[in-house]
């Protein structure tokens, strides 16, 4: 009988030990966020990373539908990847939003702001329970949180001098190669950055970014870079000098 209670208390404490621990252990699920509504309007409003905002005022109602499902998603439920382009949608849609908000009477995002508060710095994202401004999901969620240098081309602010939006979501399943998409196209548009003689003329972003690229904007071209401006590069990579071009804060509209 003493040998069968002994069992039974292994049996029963082990029992505890393990919910215990699961209790103690954020779970995370496979599931996955409906993008659905959202593929459809980018589909149709975005070309050439230029928007129609027209197009998205008249079918707002759509948008709002979205973005309500962002609201109920619980996002500790998400894994990683899924989260990091749950994220990534959340701020393009909510900023495509904001947009709408004064629309048709705005020539830049920066319009929606004020001297006292910059349109990044509004509580209008509906995440989690809480409401949020764009610059806590780049700044406090995105960039430390996934430490991935590309979602500077995969998070667009409505501006010319931005990244191309892209025309459709971003998904968990693919978004290794939709970040690597976004980052060799911007990086190898010579709209945004060009190589002349010994220096190299980039896009702002690197510098306003430039801890996330490491303090080493060449070596991060390098990656991604094509063609002659490669070769370039690495034939005089000790010798090239960085200046950064003027951003084009314009709104994206079609």
């Amino acid at each position: 009988m003493k040998t069968k209670k002994i069992i039974i208390h292994v049996v029963l404490w082990g029992s505890f030990f393990c919910g215990a621990m699961n209790f103690l252990t954020p779970i995370q699920s496979d599931a996955i966020v409906d993008h659905g509504l959202y593929a459809e309007l980018l589909k149709k409003y975005v070309q050439n990373g230029a928007a129609d905002y027209n197009g998205f005022k008249n079918e707002e109602a759509w948008l709002d539908r979205y973005l309500k499902v962002l609201e109920q998603t619980d996002t500790e439920k998400l894994n990683r990847d899924e989260r990091f382009a749950f994220y990534i949608n959340a701020y393009n849609a909510w900023t495509i939003k904001l947009i709408l908000s004064g629309y048709p009477g705005i020539k830049s995002i920066k319009d929606l702001g004020s001297i006292f508060k910059s349109p990044w710095k509004k509580e209008i994202a509906r995440i989690d329970g809480d409401i949020i401004t764009l610059d806590h999901i780049e700044h406090d969620i995105l960039r430390p949180g996934f430490k991935d240098a590309r979602v500077h081309f995969a998070v667009n602010c409505a501006s010319k001098g931005c990244p191309p939006l892209r025309p459709e979501p971003y998904r968990a399943g693919i978004l290794e190669q939709q970040l690597d998409e976004m980052a060799r196209a911007f990086i190898n548009d010579s709209r945004r950055n060009r190589l002349e003689g010994q220096t190299l003329y980039v896009s702002k972003i690197f510098k306003w970014f430039s801890e996330d690229f490491n303090n080493d904007v060449v070596g991060f071209f390098l990656k991604y870079v094509q063609g002659d401006m490669k070769k370039q590069l690495e034939d005089s990579k000790s010798k090239i000098k960085v200046k950064y071009l003027d951003y084009d804060w314009s709104l994206n509209a079609k």
